[in-house]
């Protein structure tokens, strides 16, 4: 009886272990798989501080600086076989930068850009953008895989120089005009 006691015994305990074997097999399911597209497109932005500048002009002074410094700040994401990165300043005409509407104007070679903190630089370009001999080149960042995602900031001061041909004998109005920061990233 006690041979049959034991063997009872070790026949629960093998159907033990088998069980407990046969639970902790594991069982996988075959792989599927996930396709995964990830795209990041070019981008070239110009961001301003600020957007509107204010000078309140003397007849005849060569110093009429403007009210605030504008602050531009250039990001770009740049695909391969991209070389620069050029930030122009620029007016729509280099006669009439700003005018009264009147037929009086302040003429582009007139108004200067002092970018950060460098010397002042009157708009007598022609750049890539705005009107012939209106525009002033900034920068021209190169490109370089360090810098296919990077950004610059151009810290501006103005200044309208009112001492040159007949700008002496500019009539008392208010004069207005639009000035542009735009960037361009060349292949």
């Amino acid at each position: 009886m006690k041979t049959v006691r034991i063997s009872w015994a070790v026949m629960i305990a093998c159907a033990l272990t088998l069980s407990a074997s046969m639970a902790a097999a594991q069982l996988n399911s075959g792989a599927q798989a996930i396709a995964l597209n990830a795209n990041l497109t070019e981008s070239l932005t110009v961001t301003l501080s600020a957007n509107t500048v204010n000078f309140a002009l003397s007849a005849g002074s060569a110093t009429n600086a403007g009210s605030a410094g504008i602050t531009a700040t250039t990001a770009w994401t740049l695909a391969p076989g991209r070389n620069s990165v050029g930030v122009y300043a620029y007016f729509a005409s280099a006669a009439a930068a700003l005018t009264d509407g009147s037929g009086d104007n302040i003429p582009s070679s007139a108004f200067s850009i002092a970018d950060n903190a460098g010397a002042p630089a009157a708009l007598t370009n022609t750049v890539a953008f705005g009107g012939a001999n209106a525009g002033l080149k900034l920068a021209t960042v190169p490109i370089t895989a360090a810098n296919r995602s990077a950004n610059r900031t151009d810290a501006m001061t103005f200044n309208i120089n009112l001492t040159g041909g007949t700008l002496p004998q500019l009539p008392a109005n208010t004069y207005t005009g639009t000035l542009n920061i735009q960037a361009q990233a060349t292949p």
